[in-house]
């Protein structure tokens, strides 16, 4: 075997005491063939024939054991079990014990056929990323097609100082398998060798019906095992619309506790020093400021964009921030160092402020996991400011404008660090300013066509198309509207294939203006368009100006059985202004067709105005948001989103062609309305 090692990051060595014990007698025994396992093949799947999986911690460690046997008929999986790659924590070990070959009934050990190198986990230590995570790439030689490939290994991370929220805590979260799998025998095993007792919540588990039962909380005092084994197991529920069955595992506690175990650490370091001493030059700055809302942008932009953001992975599952004197003299910090380090600004300036733990990646998990502070991952700081709450991420850069013009974080879940706090729900928001205000104006005459469109983009919109003006190169920003308006004028049913550039040949886009303080970006579009008419089969013309992003098709087509539809969208204000040198059906039903949608969360009206050469659209969308729409109220959310597709999104005007027999057809089509 080929060696290039850190002895720290990897061993081999027989599992340890709390592991399985297997000997190559017991190995050759459970790999056997039955009724279950050969129907498997024969469907073209690979079969595991078991596995042994175990989550062992206690005061000093958490360890990790599995021992698997699986067939290697696909080449998919020929290919990933010949080379694969362990990513290690700083203290945490991974430890080979045995990777063997059932190749035509006998066991054929492979260690030494296996090449072991350990890397930098370079993939985690970049744009301000900070890791001494170590990446263990194991390669096995002369895997074969239809090989059982037997893996037995385990990982254990030991606590540094560094670690004392894991030491103090335990959170672990074991997730039903992969639905691709079958197996003979699975067996998981949980073992509590802490002197605390940990809680366990069985979540989403289904009876035979496919039902979700009522989760199921117990406990484990030190040295209990919970255990959890299937014979001829296959995982039924359905991926694209059912959470797969969990079971949440922690230290036991609640909410209160856990705010007061955690406040200390913060309250300590708030008092540590005053801004006046360690930050003259800021306070110099700060005074001089006499409008309390330009100050409080100043603060918020300051500590956004003059401290540099850098993750350390090592230090994230701790809650202990850095000095706030330490954070401003090196002008860079983790989430929890630049928001103390906001929280200490805010505090000198005298408005009410404080830290909160939030975890946007599984916020909608929050409310069904067990009380726990490694639950959360990021850490951002709550404004209370002139009656109204806001959310600000210390993390963020490039984000402009007064307080209440920044851009809006979505989530729901979240712990303030404050002494006795229970886990507290974020309030729906109605937005007080339109995320984009957009004016179009499409003229037709001589058959040459005039487009403008004047767009006015706030808050999150307004930060993202400030980046995406900045950061993209113009033709490909141009080439984005053009392909945009290929689709919004139709001319993708009459003139599919052709170069998109030689419709729209002297396109122009450029920012109008771009408030900082109101957070408010304007840009314009113009071109000609000669043919401006969609044309369908019958030779019928027509304009036409449907804005698809007005219709939230994921409103419409969202199917899941267990989690409600996340409600997130912006205010928006359309006006659509078509008009033509030709006579048009001031009757068609599309064209006067409007509508009202006074929704529980949301409102939305669309005015037409008719004229004998043009025809106009208002569109008005104000959405409650930052909410999970219940199950009993989504069916008529979905209906009404299904109204506003039905051709109430936009304006189109139907040509009335001269010459008699257009006329005549004209006025028989008529007839029949």
């Amino acid at each position: 075997m080929e060696n290039t090692v850190e002895l720290e990051s990897y061993k081999i060595q027989k599992p340890e005491n709390w592991a399985s014990t297997i000997d190559d007698t017991q190995l050759v025994q459970y790999i056997k063939e039955s009724d279950f396992s050969n129907k498997q093949v024969e469907e073209g799947r690979d079969f595991c024939y078991f596995l042994d999986k175990i989550y062992y911690t206690s005061d000093n460690e958490n360890g990790e054991y599995a021992c698997v046997a699986y067939t290697l008929n696909e080449p998919g999986n020929l290919e990933s079990a010949s080379a694969k790659d362990v990513v290690v924590e700083e203290n945490e070990t991974y430890i080979i014990h045995r990777i063997s070959v059932l190749r035509e009934g006998v066991l054929i050990d492979k260690i030494p056929d296996t090449k072991i190198k350990v890397l930098d986990s370079e993939n985690q230590s970049e744009g301000g990323v900070l890791s001494s995570n170590k990446k263990v790439n194991i390669t096995i030689k002369d895997l074969r097609l239809y090989d059982v490939l037997i893996l037995e290994d385990s990982r254990i991370k030991v606590f540094s100082e560094r670690d004392f929220m894991r030491k103090e805590f335990l959170k672990y979260v074991y997730v039903s398998p992969s639905t691709y799998w079958a197996y003979g025998n699975y067996k998981f095993t949980f073992i509590n060798d802490r002197k605390e007792p940990i809680a366990y919540k069985k979540t989403f588990f289904r009876d035979e019906e496919g039902n979700v039962l009522e989760p199921e909380i117990n406990r484990l005092k030190k040295g209990e095992r919970f255990i959890f084994e299937k014979e001829n197991y296959i995982n039924f529920f359905d991926t694209n619309r059912e959470i797969a069955s969990y079971i949440d595992f922690a230290t036991e506690s609640n909410w209160i506790n856990l705010s007061n175990y955690i406040y200390p650490l913060y309250d300590e370091i708030y008092n540590k020093s005053s801004l006046k001493e360690f930050a003259p030059n800021l306070v110099e700055k700060l005074d001089a400021i006499t409008d309390k809302d330009e100050q409080l942008q100043f603060a918020i932009d300051y500590v956004q964009n003059h401290v540099y953001y850098t993750y350390n992975a090592d230090e994230m599952n701790g809650h202990k921030p850095q000095e706030p004197a330490v954070t401003y003299e090196n002008k860079q910090g983790d989430c929890k160092a630049k928001s103390v380090l906001l929280k200490v600004v805010l505090d000198y300036i005298n408005v009410d402020s404080n830290v909160i733990l939030v975890n946007f990646s599984t916020d909608h998990y929050i409310k069904y996991y067990l009380p726990s502070l490694l639950s959360f991952n990021h850490v951002v700081v709550k404004i209370n400011y002139k009656g109204e709450t806001y959310f600000v991420d210390a993390t963020s850069r490039d984000e402009f404008g007064l307080i209440e013009n920044r851009g809006y974080i979505y989530f729901m879940h979240y712990l303030e660090v404050k002494p006795n706090q229970e886990l507290q729900i974020k309030q729906p928001q109605k937005f007080s300013y339109y995320g984009i205000n957009e004016k179009v104006d499409f003229s037709a005459q001589n058959n040459i066509g005039q487009l403008k469109l004047v767009s006015t983009y706030k808050g999150n919109r307004a930060n993202y198309m400030r980046k995406y003006f900045k950061n993209t190169n113009k033709r490909e920003i141009v080439d984005s509207w053009n392909n945009f308006l290929f689709y919004t004028l139709n001319y993708s049913n009459d003139r599919n294939g052709t170069d998109i550039r030689t419709i729209f040949k002297d396109a122009v886009i450029e920012i109008v203006s771009d408030d900082k303080k109101l957070n408010e970006f304007t840009i314009q579009y113009t071109t000609t368009i000669e043919e401006p008419y969609y044309t369908d089969p019958e030779k019928n013309r027509f304009l036409m100006y449907f804005d698809r992003n007005v219709v939230k098709n994921g409103a419409r087509d969202f199917l899941h059985n267990d989690i409600n539809f996340w409600h997130n969208f912006d205010n928006e204000k359309y006006e659509i202004n078509l008009t033509t040198d030709q006579k048009i059906d001031t009757q068609e039903k599309y064209t006067i067709q409007e509508s009202t949608i006074n929704n529980p969360y949301f409102d939305y009206t669309s005015r037409k105005k008719v004229t004998k050469n043009g025809a106009s659209i208002y569109v008005d969308f104000k959405p409650l948001v930052n909410l999970e729409i219940p199950n009993a109220d989504f069916e008529e959310f979905r209906n009404d989103h299904h109204t506003i597709a039905d051709s109430n999104y936009g304006v189109g005007i139907d040509i009335i062609e001269q010459g008699l027999l257009n006329r005549l057809k004209y006025s028989f089509k008529k007839s029949l309305k």
